[in-house]
């Protein structure tokens, strides 16, 4: 396996009155809480503890709708919603932080009008298959090489251990699905989705694209694939997060009829700094 043990680990924790799914995340130095239950105060809790004792100066968590005003009353801030993540229910992603500067957006009023812009065009959602000159196909383990190497060449920073063949390897051997462009045998482009089998949500993630090959349409095509594919393993929520400051990916989820969700304030370490990330939320039709 690979170094991804730097980066993060993934909790179950149970305590008195209260369970936690959390995702100790040291390479974006933030505490993200996926799933709970039973008393939100003792998670609130239990949370601060965690903040202080790994120096997190962010902490989100996935709140359901009857007790995320519950965060309300403890400081955090509702920085975005994720329609139907819970088996068909809403996500109410609350945020807490501990530092000024992760606190502070350095780009907010630029995003607002990249954001105003995107929101105009109109929809390309129809499934469209041309790919003139590209090979669009479905990853496999043995393509973790020429992914961690595309993402390399793509992003200075990353959120997750993209640039690691043995991450990858493990991840799609764990079940997230990739798919593929490839032209004259080099892969160029890639996004994945990453399946949520309790809640029947995916996280429509890690999309790159070599700067060569921008503008043709390939991460729209690329995605249109990955839906078709949850849409057969019975996936009814599909959601991303994407750079605010990208006008490309942001364009490419409003045109497939992904509905805007909120912005999270520096959530994570990507490109060359931490960012803003929209958040973007699709209902796939059964």
């Amino acid at each position: 396996m690979s170094n991804n043990d730097t980066y993060y680990t993934n909790l179950v924790e149970n305590g008195r009155d209260y369970s936690l799914h959390m995702c100790l995340d040291y390479y974006n130095k933030r505490l993200r809480v996926d799933d709970y239950r039973g008393n939100p105060n003792s998670v609130f809790e239990r949370v601060q503890e965690l903040m202080q004792l790994h120096y997190f100066t962010k902490v989100f968590i996935k709140a359901r709708h009857y007790d995320w005003g519950c965060f309300l009353t403890h400081g955090y801030m509702l920085e975005a919603v994720i329609k139907g993540y819970f088996q068909g229910h809403d996500a109410f992603n609350m945020a807490l932080y501990t530092d000024l500067e992760r606190r502070t957006s350095d780009y907010w009023i630029y995003e607002d009008q990249l954001l105003a812009e995107v929101q105009t065009l109109p929809l390309k959602s129809e499934l469209n298959k041309s790919a003139a000159g590209f090979l669009l196909r479905q990853a496999t383990d043995q393509d973790a090489n020429a992914l961690a190497a595309l993402y390399r060449q793509v992003f200075a920073t990353y959120p997750t251990p993209m640039h690691d063949p043995l991450y990858v390897e493990h991840i799609i051997q764990e079940g997230t699905i990739f798919h593929v462009a490839e032209l004259q045998g080099q892969l160029v482009s890639a996004a994945s989705a990453e399946i949520n089998t309790t809640f029947h949500n995916a996280e429509m993630t890690d999309c790159a694209t070599l700067h060569t090959c921008r503008n043709k349409g390939l991460m729209r095509l690329l995605l249109q694939e990955l839906e078709q594919e949850l849409l057969r393993r019975n996936i009814t929520c599909a959601y991303s997060l994407a750079r605010a400051l990208s006008t490309g990916m942001n364009a490419v989820f409003k045109q497939l009829g992904y509905e805007y969700g909120g912005r999270m304030t520096k959530n994570c370490n990507i490109y060359d700094k931490f960012e803003d990330m929209n958040v973007w939320t699709k209902t796939l039709p059964q």
